[in-house]
This record gives C-alpha cells, structure tokens and sequence, in this order.
C-alpha cells in the first residue's frame, strides 16, 4: 500500500529523499502545474510505481515536501525564540526575525503553490493546511499580548491575529526582500517595529 511515511531503511530513505529533492526542482523550476507523479518519476530516474510507493498521491507528495523543508530549516528551532521570549514585545520582534530567516528561505516554493491555488484542489488543500498553522502562530502571539494587558485598541486577539498573519505573508517578505533588497535584518528590524507598534500599548 502507498505510504509517505519515512522508510525504515537507508535505501527507501535515499529514494525519499531523492522524490523530495525533485520535487522541490520542478516546483521552483516550473511551476506547480508541471508537477506530476509522472514528472517527478522521471526526473528521478525512477518508476512511477516507486514514487507511490513512498507517496501515495501528489497531494500526499507537497505535504511531504514541506514538512521535509520546514525539518532541514530547523522550523522548530527558528520558532523556538518566538515562544520563550520574557515578554510580548520581544516575541513580536522573534517573529518578525523568524520571518526573515525562515520564510525567505521558502519563498520559490511558497509562490508556486501559490499561483494555482484556486485552480489546483492539491495546492488548495495544502494552502490551506500551512495557512491554518501560521494564522495559529499569530493567535498565540496576540493571545500573548492581551494575556499581558498590553493589546492596544482596537485590536481584539481575533483582528490582531488576522492582521499579524497579513503581515507576515509571502507578498509582504518577497516585496521587501527580494523586490526591494532589503537585507533580512533590515526586515526584521523594521517589521518588529512595526508590530510593537501597533498592537502594543505603552499603558500598563
């Protein structure tokens, strides 16, 4: 049966590994509409049988891709200063540097999902599983700062939960990054900012 657990053994790990490295190619390469099954068999050098035998459908294959990108980026470590900030404001500025030095990192990927997600029902699937994930972070951090009495009118958790995540996509890291080559500590310097400043209040 089709699997996209990680395999027990080193060569099924190597073919994983392999099937992942390509598909990130044809992702940053071509597109998200030149991802195939077929394509990435291909490009491999192997068998369609054995891409689904590691994957069970394309679907199966991005989740799998971007939980592989989000372990070799350390996402968990980029996070980790976000968390365990001493106060709200600080863990405003750890998001905003968890953006420039992890996002950027995503961007090729992230803008080829993005582009047919509302034509694509496997890049709209996977959209909205990674969208839910962040839109929590930001929870956590407005949660944070209302905990803290410290979210500044007329914010609510909710709205500044919306706002923060608007803030913090792709368009808005690639924009300043990329478009405008900003330096990534230019970004974060300045996206902290602007996030203390606008939901913190200076009143205790």
């Amino acid at each position: 049966m089709a699997t996209s657990e990680t395999p027990r053994n080193v060569r099924g790990r190597r073919t994983r590994q392999a099937l992942l490295s390509t598909t990130r190619s044809i992702l940053e390469e071509d597109g998200f509409e030149a991802l195939t099954m077929k394509a990435v068999a291909e490009r491999a050098g192997v068998t369609r049988a054995a891409v689904y035998l590691h994957f069970a459908s394309r679907a199966h294959l991005v989740d799998a891709l971007f939980d592989h990108m989000a372990e070799s980026a350390r996402l968990a470590d980029s996070l980790a200063p976000v968390w365990s900030a001493p106060d709200a404001e600080t863990a405003l500025d750890e998001w905003a540097r968890h953006l420039a030095r992890y996002h950027v990192r995503l961007l090729a990927v992230d803008r080829a999902v993005q582009r047919v997600r509302h034509v694509d029902a496997d890049a709209a699937a996977h959209r909205r599983r990674v969208a839910a994930a962040k839109l929590a972070h930001c929870r956590r951090l407005a949660d944070r700062i209302a905990a803290e009495g410290r979210l500044a009118e007329p914010w609510t958790p909710a709205t500044a939960a919306d706002m923060i995540n608007a803030l913090s996509t792709s368009d808005v890291v690639e924009g300043l990054v990329v478009d405008r080559r900003w330096s990534r500590r230019r970004f974060a310097d300045h996206l902290g900012a602007l996030l203390r400043a606008t939901f913190v209040t200076k009143e205790r």
